[in-house]
């Protein structure tokens, strides 16, 4: 990337903000501040505090931001882009505007509807698909399958580059609230078994339907003499490896993005399930679909 002046460039979900200084086509830099739904002021002064770090050190040609920022309770609602689409046409339908000053590019998130009329949406993963792409142009060619775990985690269909469908589960969501509101994990106390015991059992367990496997998280604690740990991991492996199981990827191979602590813990279900996988950090990821998004707004430039 040729030299040119400073840009910011921003991933801002529901639960955290991370912003990176790029510099001669450089990441030099990173702040990270809190998410869209755990705002106690404007995002607008969130966001030019967080500046005003970068600001001292030099002038900021302009911020290209992702994910929830684009939602109602961001900076500005950035409509969705329908599926299929391509980097470009994604980058096409991104919403700009001042704030403070400064000129901001907002990314659109994707929707999509199924052949039976269910909807899908999706803010954020569809920049780490382009910059897995990007990462890997490999991943460009031919139909291609995108596994990203979260609390809503997505399943993402792409044909020579382009986002096709897609698919949510939130995985991430209903363990939360079933570990935290619920009896079925028990008290914290003491008790035999690590999460990943637990995980692998829950694993073993996937491809039973839902809800019945679920009780066995609790039943295991009174019967077993079970660790709560055992049945937290007994509980993600159950809820993991349906979600794996539900979108029957049989022999495919599979993309996986996210955070490596959680990928791992979906690398072991699609394992379980036949599948193969490639793992590409979830950062790095993200980086590379917000650095390509400014690639694509030079190339735009008269």
């Amino acid at each position: 990337m040729a030299a040119r002046a400073r840009r910011v460039i921003g991933d801002w979900g529901s639960t955290r903000l991370r912003l990176f200084l790029v510099e001669n086509g450089e990441t030099t830099a990173r702040l990270d501040g809190p998410g869209v739904t755990q705002l106690v002021e404007p995002a607008e002064r969130v966001l030019a505090r967080l500046l005003s770090v970068w600001l001292a050190t030099g002038p900021i040609e302009a911020i290209t931001l992702c994910g929830m920022v684009g939602s109602p309770a961001g900076l500005a609602v950035a409509p969705y882009a329908p599926c299929p689409v391509d980097a470009e046409g994604w980058h096409h339908a991104r919403t700009r505007l001042r704030v403070l000053g400064h000129d901001v590019e907002i990314l659109p998130g994707l929707s999509y509807r199924t052949a039976d009329g269910v909807p899908e949406v999706m803010r954020g993963e569809e920049t780490q698909v382009f910059g897995a792409m990007a990462l890997n142009p490999a991943l460009r060619e031919g139909e291609r399958l995108f596994a990203l775990p979260g609390t809503h985690g997505k399943w993402v269909s792409t044909c020579d580059g382009a986002i096709t469908d897609f698919r949510t589960a939130p995985t991430g969501e209903v363990f939360a609230a079933i570990t935290g509101h619920t009896s079925l994990t028990g008290p914290d106390t003491p008790g035999e078994g690590s999460f990943d015991d637990g995980f692998g059992r829950g694993l073993a367990r996937s491809a039973e339907p839902l809800p019945g496997t679920l009780f066995e998280a609790r039943a295991a604690r009174l019967l077993d003499g079970r660790s709560r740990d055992w049945a937290k991991g007994y509980l993600s492996g159950v809820l993991i490896g349906a979600e794996v199981a539900q979108f029957d990827i049989g022999a495919q191979d599979v993309t996986l993005i996210g955070d490596p602590a959680l990928a791992a813990l979906y690398a072991s279900a699609i394992a379980h399930h036949g599948g193969s996988l490639q793992q590409v950090d979830g950062e790095s990821a993200v980086v590379a679909g917000l650095s390509h998004a400014i690639t694509l707004a030079e190339s735009l430039r008269p």
